[in-house]
């Protein structure tokens, strides 16, 4: 069986600091690596953020318990399961994404985690350099063909080691950088390419 590189937010589940920017009344909390390339750049914005108004780990989790899966993600992973052996693979962090597991069919999870201090967040810890790419390497090495699936700048990587690659659902800022990934617009469409790459 081939494997399924899948990213979570805005391909499986809505962008999580998109909805805590929504429920905290923060705007600033809604930029992604759509906006953001850099994934470090990122999280040290976040983290300034969050400790200027008093944001805790309680408070975004409770954001995501009230998440669910984009419309079509949990029929699609059915579908996938029975094809591939499925990996999430993404920049979030146990402490989030953990919760939406059971939401998915309790898929692997492979992300980083948070430092925590008196439900505070304050750091976090990558479970290794350039993630990403690094997990398709691995399931390559161990002679899997590997399909991945993403829809932002974070996802490039592993976008590039994979035997097949494709974008869902990506911005046009994206899209326009990296114009030689098709990039599917539904899960219907995504499974007719998925198809061909099994």
């Amino acid at each position: 069986m081939n494997v399924l590189c899948l990213d979570l937010e805005g391909v499986l589940i809505p962008e999580i600091w998109i909805a805590v920017a929504e429920a905290t009344g923060i705007p600033e909390l809604s930029k992604t690596t759509r906006d953001v390339p850099v994934y470090d750049d990122l999280m040290a914005f976040r983290l300034e953020v969050l400790a200027e108004r008093g944001i805790d780990l309680a408070a975004i989790q409770r954001v995501i318990g009230g998440l669910s899966p984009l419309q079509g993600a949990v029929d699609f992973l059915a579908w996938a399961r029975q094809r591939f052996q499925i990996a999430i693979v993404s920049d979030t962090f146990y402490e989030f994404g953990m919760a939406m597991m059971p939401k998915l069919g309790d898929p692997l999870l492979l992300c980083h985690r948070l430092k925590i201090d008196g439900g505070r967040i304050v750091g976090y810890t990558l479970r290794q350099s350039d993630p990403k790419r690094h997990t398709v390497r691995a399931f390559r090495s161990l002679n899997y063909s590997v399909v991945a699936v993403g829809d932002s700048f974070n996802d490039v990587a592993m976008l590039e080691e994979a035997n097949f690659a494709y974008f869902y659902r990506a911005p046009t800022n994206v899209l326009e950088r990296y114009p030689q990934y098709r990039c599917a617009t539904s899960y219907s469409e995504l499974q007719g390419w998925l198809s061909v790459a099994t």
